[in-house]
């Protein structure tokens, strides 16, 4: 149980970003599109757990300082330093495989992934203690699992979706590192080490930016006349009222509920969030699919 803890497969959901080419580009249904990128999803998943791993072996001392964090595999001494070195050989060689068995894409994929894998081990070892650029390479590492979503199904990624990619997930990485601010302020202590560079009045405003730039970037894609004619249909921007609404929940989890610490755990468990984007998915279907 340990073992499958430290591996964290609840946030491989954050690689579902790999389907998103495929679902907007409207062939969400073609076999010969979705194996590869299913097969990029396994790949990707065990490829972040790779790094899961890594990250708990070199954050064991802090993350026993840290009320929740302390709780992990490798800082409450369940696993052992050398047994999770090798759970993370061992996930590593299950992604190559993976990626070998990929019908398409193979090699370009290939490439992402090993990009992503090496992005953040610079992140574990050094680029995660500087302030801004931390959130950042956490938004890339999703525009890079978009990437190998376009490779895996051949999918153009327009500079749309890309940009749209990158700044939702830099509005939650900026959510997150907000809960971090409100801990170091009733604790004393900045739970990160990069913490100190943040405070309230930075958070709230960087949130709020990147926020209402989001919901522009989406309105703009939507009314796009180059989208309206690759889809044949002038009303995705229908579909902003979803994205107005669930950013606002967000930003509601954050201000008010300050509940932010983890993206993941809010889209398992927070029914508002669930119903807007299973409405955002299925209006968004219903348009490009079905009409």
């Amino acid at each position: 149980m340990q073992y499958i803890k430290l591996l964290r497969p609840e946030q491989w959901v954050k690689n579902l970003f790999v389907f998103v080419p495929a679902f907007f580009s409207g062939s969400i249904g073609d076999s010969d599109r979705l194996l590869p990128a299913l097969m990029a999803f396994v790949a990707f998943s065990l490829a972040a757990s790779a790094v899961y791993c890594l990250n708990d072996i070199i954050d064991a001392d802090d993350d026993r300082r840290h009320p929740l964090k302390r709780l992990r595999p490798v800082a409450s001494g369940a696993v052992s330093v050398g047994r999770a070195y090798a759970l993370m050989a061992a996930a590593l060689a299950l992604s190559a495989l993976a990626l070998w068995a990929m019908p398409a894409g193979r090699a370009g994929v290939a490439v992402v992934v090993g990009g992503y894998f090496a992005l953040n081990v610079a992140y574990c070892l050094w680029l995660k203690r500087h302030s801004i650029v931390d959130v950042c390479v956490i938004a890339v590492g999703f525009v890079l699992r978009l990437a190998a979503g376009g490779v895996a199904s051949g999918v153009y990624l327009s500079h749309w979706v890309v940009l749209m990619t990158f700044l939702v997930t830099l509005f939650l990485a900026l959510a997150k590192r907000r809960d971090d601010v409100l801990r170091m302020n009733k604790t004393g202590k900045a739970p990160r080490k990069n913490t100190s560079r943040y405070n309230l009045t930075f958070m709230n405003q960087a949130i709020t930016m990147t926020a209402s730039v989001t919901v522009v970037c989406y309105i703009m894609y939507t009314v796009s006349p180059d989208v309206a004619g690759r889809f044949g249909t002038k009303y995705l921007y229908l579909t902003s009222v979803f994205v107005v609404v669930g950013l606002l929940r967000y930003i509601q989890i954050t201000f008010v509920d300050e509940k932010s610490g983890d993206p993941t755990a809010i889209a398992l468990h927070d029914r508002f969030i669930q119903v807007v984007l299973a409405c955002w998915c299925l209006s968004f279907f219903a348009i490009i699919y079905l009409s």
